[in-house]
């Protein structure tokens, strides 16, 4: 993934005041809009500068933007920090709005701000109560999380602006239950946990996207699960039974006679237990053993003999 330097792509320096960046944005935006401008990539353009305005034109997402600092460059590789967590308010643009993966990495599937505390700043001389907005952050779980279920400790970091205006950022843990069976991109709700209420109106809520990560034997496609095995050549050529590896423990898998490369063995119900529970794939991956040996040279020896096998005979050609 792509470093994006959302303060070049407005041209503004790192230090730009919050007018500074709304005058840049405006102009760009004017000069790119797709119903004015209609060169080729203007259109792409236009939702760049967009969503670098989303980011450094709110105060939560520019504060938590600036933790990374100025170590990367624009298009350099690009991985989060593993303790990347904050939370944000999630009212402004709908979450249609077409968003790169550097954007939703960071800051969630679509879910924009609309200026920090907008909804107090315009409301707070007048007498009513208002229910307070609610935040969205992710969490990333372990798949053994999702299959078993789990108890965890998150901590969330807020950005918020001090009374001088200045940017921070507020820490909080909070002890979240994973339910059983839950899947990538998920939400878990956390009642009372986002913004206060206005005037003693109620909170609002916390909703926790879920992502995996990577786990060093399984895949995850929404809830199915799937592992390469490896399996020897007299294995997938004879048949075989396997003892299997699964995420809710092995299985003696059978495999077919005459089974080849890449193969998938289905085992129902194995996967994540999600309703309807996903099912486990086993993906056939056939391992050759070594000729290190003068004994195990002279068995391929042997076999390039005896088997009239030629993997290229489909080619028309020796």
């Amino acid at each position: 993934m792509e470093f994006k330097d959302y303060y070049k792509i407005l041209g503004v320096e790192r230090s730009a005041s919050q007018d500074e960046i709304k005058r840049a944005y405006r102009k760009l935006a004017r000069k790119y809009h797709p119903d004015l401008n209609k060169d080729a990539g203007a259109e792409v353009r236009f939702k760049e500068i967009g969503e670098a305005y989303d980011v450094l034109g709110d105060a939560e997402k520019r504060a938590a933007y600036d933790q990374l600092g100025a170590d990367y460059a624009a298009g350099q590789e690009f991985r989060p920090p593993p303790n990347w967590s904050f939370e944000f308010s999630t009212s402004g643009v709908g979450p249609d709005h077409d968003f790169s993966d550097f954007f939703e990495t960071l800051f969630g599937r679509g879910r924009q701000s609309g200026g920090f505390s907008s909804r107090s700043q315009q409301f707070r001389s007048r007498e009513f109560q208002e229910r307070g907005e609610d935040h969205h952050a992710r969490i990333v779980i372990d798949l053994a999380d999702a299959i078993n279920g789990a108890a965890r400790s998150v901590t969330l970091r807020t950005p918020q602006l001090d009374e001088n205006g200045l940017r921070t950022m507020r820490s909080r843990t909070l002890n979240v239950k994973i339910p059983k069976g839950v899947t990538d991109g998920q939400q878990i709700r956390l009642k009372g946990q986002g913004a206060p209420g206005i005037g003693g109106g109620p909170p609002g809520d916390l909703y926790l996207t879920v992502e995996f990560a990577p786990d060093p034997l399984y895949r995850i496609d929404g809830s199915d699960v799937y592992l390469d095995l490896p399996v020897a050549p007299w294995e997938a050529a004879l048949g075989a039974s396997v003892n299997t590896p699964t995420p809710s423990g092995p299985v003696n898998l059978k495999i077919p006679a005459g089974s080849g490369q890449g193969r998938k063995l289905r085992v129902k119900g194995r996967g994540i237990p999600s309703n309807p529970p996903g099912d486990f794939y086993a993906v056939l991956q056939i391992a050759l053993p070594p000729a290190n040996t003068a004994e195990a040279r002279a068995v391929y020896e042997e076999m390039a003999r005896k088997l009239a096998f030629d993997p290229r005979a489909k080619f028309g050609g020796k």
